[in-house]
């Protein structure tokens, strides 16, 4: 079992729910990687979604984009996410895992292996690689498992029953169910996902966590209570927060964590 599985074995043992936030490596620069993972922990995030800063991203919206390419001018690279993760690993009890597009994974020497197996060394427990579609997706699949590192596939609004049942026995620690079709980004208003994670639900037991769109407590709370995920993820207004803060000239670690301490009490 990797730490993912246990993380949320314990959560489901206690009736609690999970907070991930998404935070982009190596943003609002280099050497920042650390101190936000520590403040996303000490707010009572038990999961931690790092991306990898990448120059195409699929379906990011415009503020996790942005801050993507703030940090590869600043000069990220996922060398430097790695060495900055695994620099404070031994401080952290959130989960980390990597939210990595293909192409870095593909072009890494010795590929998924080689990712997985160095991204694994420096303390990542688990892997959303969001456009490697299930088809493609066997060695990362195969080597996660070796690994004993957790990879989490995506199911959509729109994926067909039969899909879903495929994509949820690929993956591992939980399935990641996108809340809407589209970008990520903020939203207003959030559809009712109890449906979705009910169809999920029904091709699996792994854990489903939520995404895309979700902006603050009180839709949080409505994912995980009205909607029974067992986990939110929120990204975008993460992620705001933090580059707001760092063009203005402030600390973004205060106005970030006070915001992920706000959503983990949209978990009661």
């Amino acid at each position: 079992m990797s730490k993912i599985d246990d993380i949320f074995s314990d959560l489901r043992g206690r009736g609690l729910k999970a907070l991930m936030p998404f935070v982009c490596g190596c943003h609002p620069k280099p050497g920042m990687t650390g101190a936000v993972l520590r403040s996303m922990d000490r707010a009572g995030a038990r999961i931690v979604e790092v991306g990898f800063p990448f120059s195409d991203p699929i379906a990011d919206g415009p503020v996790i984009a942005s801050a993507m390419d703030e940090a590869l001018r600043a000069g990220a690279t996922p060398r430097k996410v790695m060495d900055e993760v695994a620099a404070v690993r031994g401080e952290l009890g959130v989960g980390v895992v990597a939210m990595v597009s293909i192409s870095i994974v593909s072009k890494w020497a010795g590929g998924a292996k080689g990712f997985l197996g160095e991204a694994s060394g420096a303390g990542f427990d688990g892997f959303i690689v969001p456009d490697a579609p299930l088809e493609e997706s066997g060695e990362l699949i195969r080597y996660a498992k070796e690994m004993g590192r957790s990879l989490a596939l995506l199911v959509s609004p729109t994926t067909p029953a039969a899909r879903v049942a495929a994509i949820a026995e690929a993956s591992s620690g939980f399935v990641y169910l996108l809340a809407r079709t589209g970008i990520t980004g903020e939203q207003s208003k959030l559809p009712d996902v109890s449906p979705l994670v009910a169809r999920v639900r029904a091709a699996t037991s792994l854990p489903v966590a939520v995404g895309f769109g979700i902006s603050n407590a009180e839709q949080v709370r409505a994912v995980v209570r009205a909607g029974g995920a067992d986990a939110a993820i929120v990204g975008s207004a993460v992620v705001r927060r933090i580059s707001e803060a760092s063009r203005s000239g402030q600390d973004p670690i205060v106005p970030a964590e006070s915001f992920v301490r706000s959503l983990v009490g949209g978990l009661v």
